[in-house]
C-alpha cells in the first residue's frame, strides 16, 4: 500500500493540508465515490476501445469554473476507454491484477482501484432541472 503523498507527488498533484499525507491509501475493489465521481463494478466482458492509462493519466473530470481536475492514473497495465457521448458516464476502467488505479483530486486527495472492472461515472443533482455536480 502507497501513502497519500507518495501516489500526489508522484503525479505532481500537491496533497491537501487537511488531509495525513503519510497516510496510507487503502485500496477499493467495490463501489466507492471520491466528491463527483462514482466507480461503480461492473461484470467482465469486452469494452471497446480500451487503451493504457498514459504515465501523466487521464483527466476523467475537468475542473469547471474554478473546480478541481479529478485524475485516473495508473500504476500497472490499467486500461480506460473514455463515453464519446455527453452524459452521467465517463467510462469504463479495467484494472488487471497486480496493478491499481488512482483517482487524485487536489481536495479529495487519492483514491486508489483494485482488481476489476468498472463504469465511471458523474454524480447528478436536482435543483431545477437534473444536472451533473460540478466538484
Amino acid at each position: 500500500m502507497r501513502t497519500l503523498e507518495e501516489v500526489m507527488t508522484q503525479y505532481d498533484v500537491e496533497v491537501p493540508e487537511h488531509l495525513i499525507a503519510d497516510a496510507e491509501v487503502p485500496v477499493c475493489r467495490g463501489m466507492s465515490r471520491q466528491g463527483d465521481v462514482a466507480v461503480i463494478p461492473m461484470r467482465e466482458g469486452e469494452v471497446a476501445k480500451l487503451q493504457p492509462v498514459p504515465p501523466e493519466g487521464i483527466p476523467v473530470v475537468r475542473g469547471e469554473a474554478g473546480g478541481n481536475t479529478h485524475l485516473l492514473v495508473a500504476d500497472g497495465p490499467v486500461l480506460f476507454a473514455p463515453r464519446q457521448s455527453a452524459g452521467a458516464d465517463l467510462g469504463t476502467l479495467r484494472v488487471p491484477e497486480g496493478a491499481t488505479a488512482y483517482l487524485l483530486h487536489p481536495e479529495h486527495g487519492a483514491q486508489a482501484i483494485g482488481e476489476g472492472t468498472y463504469i465511471m461515472r458523474r454524480q447528478r443533482e436536482q435543483a431545477e432541472e437534473i444536472r451533473l455536480v460540478a466538484d
